[in-house]
């Protein structure tokens, strides 16, 4: 099993500057790729970041340039303890509930409770 809990969301304004975290418990070994993605209301889920185990990052086209994903590795070479999200120049746009996501061998898709990022003067 996978446990995935985010933190950091909040209110900012625009132009301003947030950090999501998720810490990763149990089975992190498994977990071969993880991401945020991103949720508002009437819509799907959508892709913002994902970084397999190797670190390569793959970011939306309209996060490019501001949001950068990073992960503290555990003390073996691919694992997980944490990722993160530092997002700058948050636009309006970005408002959304953010989740972490993580894909797992053996366990499929796993997902955090979500943080909201409200973006707003």
């Amino acid at each position: 099993q996978v446990n995935l809990v985010e933190s950091g969301g909040g209110l900012v304004q625009p132009g301003g500057s947030l950090r999501l975290s998720c810490e990763v418990s149990g089975s992190i070994l498994g977990i071969y790729l993880m991401g945020w993605y991103r949720q508002t209301p009437g819509n799907q889920r959508e892709l913002v970041a994902t970084m397999n185990a190797s670190g390569n990052p793959n970011y939306e086209d309209s996060v490019k340039g501001r949001f950068t994903i990073s992960k503290d590795a555990a003390f073996r070479d691919n694992g997980w303890k944490a990722l993160y999200l530092q997002m700058n120049n948050l636009e309006p746009e970005d408002t959304a509930v953010y989740y972490c996501y993580a894909a797992a061998a053996g366990l499929g898709s796993v997902w955090g409770q979500g943080t909201q990022v409200t973006v707003s003067s």
